[in-house]
């Protein structure tokens, strides 16, 4: 299987404008979807949590379970915009961890961690990948494709459903452009560049 950008135009099977407001949010939705899934007591725990924090306005980025501090279930959120503060953080831990002690996801006592995405937030959804364009990330497929199963490089589209990625190659003397499937990745972050960030939030260029 090798890698190509695979444009291409896909038709559509009613005009948009015959379709409500309500629709539209409803499919824009469900293509934004998190395309990165967890497995097991992570999936169960994602599965209660995310209904609850669709109803309070936020999103579910990642669920993780570790016997770190006696045993922690993090739950990694974001509003919509990207926000999120230690308030909005309380309010979350408020409603989930009455389900949580009824679900009791791991054997023994544990601690609800709940928190927002750190710079090298984890990219889950295609609309995550948008936001950053043209900041680096690192990408693991689920199975290998020509042999190659990570890749790191510059954000450069979301197109249908794949994201472009600016790579460098040991076989090509300048870098290339390839489009990972947003079906194919098993797991996806930000490599984020310190100075690019202080940049970005200075209205700057990174220090040379």
């Amino acid at each position: 299987m090798g890698f190509g950008l695979g444009l291409y135009s896909r038709m559509r099977p009613w005009p948009v404008s015959s379709l409500s407001a309500d629709i539209m949010s409803s499919l824009a939705a469900d293509a934004d979807r998190r395309f990165v899934r967890e497995t097991g007591p992570e999936r169960a725990v994602a599965d209660l949590a995310e209904p609850v924090l669709d109803e309070l306005g936020f999103r579910l980025v990642r669920v993780k379970i570790s016997g770190r501090d006696g045993g922690t279930v993090q739950i990694m959120a974001e509003r919509p915009t990207g926000e999120m503060n230690v308030d909005d953080c309380a309010t979350i831990s408020r409603r989930l961890s009455p389900l949580l002690d009824a679900y009791d996801p791991m054997p023994g006592t544990y601690r609800l961690e709940v928190s927002s995405p750190g710079i090298d937030r984890p990219l889950v959804r295609p609309s995550d990948f948008a936001t950053w364009v043209g900041h680096d990330a690192k990408v693991e497929l689920k199975e290998a494709v020509d042999g190659r199963k990570r890749f790191k490089g510059r954000i450069e589209d979301v197109v249908d459903e794949e994201v472009h990625l600016k790579i460098e190659l040991e076989a090509e003397s300048e870098p290339v452009i390839i489009g990972l499937p947003f079906s194919l990745i098993g797991e996806a972050k930000l490599a984020m560049d310190l100075e690019a960030l202080r940049a970005d939030l200075s209205g700057g260029e990174p220090a040379q």
